[in-house]
């Protein structure tokens, strides 16, 4: 029988596992390109091909998700996303001056760098499917915006873009 502490070490890091794999972040940065990666090379084998020009895109996204979240933890506080301890002040300034989003934007911008570098189905489907959930997410987070900041955020709503500056 295993001692009270290795069975507390395996929940422990079964735990970490699978809080890390609920991380969208680790998700869309790690997991998705491994997996495409991974389905690519099986499927095409000595036919596998780069467009590195995609490469451009998974940089440019991930970039922006890193600078622009911490920017807001620079401005606001608070934690990561709004279902942890939501920011203190509403951010308007900077790359939030220009899109509503521009962390799930980013996430979104690296989703298409994988679409255009493994030239992949999967990829189209997992773009396709995240800019789903994102929107819903950002529904539910104006929500919670809204009963935050009143009046502030709906001003802010009304002359920022919710995704593509002077778009949508």
């Amino acid at each position: 029988m295993p001692r009270m502490d290795e069975t507390h070490a395996r929940m422990t890091w079964w735990g970490e596992l699978s809080e890390r794999f609920a991380s969208t972040p680790f998700r869309t940065f790690v997991v998705y390109p491994i997996v495409v990666f991974l389905v690519e090379i099986w499927s095409e084998g000595t036919n596998f091909f780069i467009l590195p020009v995609g490469l451009i895109f998974l940089v440019w996204g991930y970039g922006q998700y890193r600078f622009v979240g911490n920017y807001r933890l620079k401005i606001a506080g608070g934690g990561p996303g709004l279902s942890g301890a939501p920011p203190e002040q509403l951010v308007t300034t900077g790359p939030y001056s220009i899109t509503r989003n521009p962390m799930y934007l980013g996430h979104l911008i690296f989703m298409y760098g994988l679409v255009l570098t493994f030239r992949s189905w999967l990829a189209v489907a997992l773009l396709g499917f995240h800019m789903w959930w994102f929107h819903t997410r950002v529904l539910r987070d104006e929500q919670k915006l809204y009963e935050l900041f009143g009046r502030a955020y709906a001003s802010y709503a009304a002359n920022v873009k919710r995704w593509i500056p002077g778009l949508f």
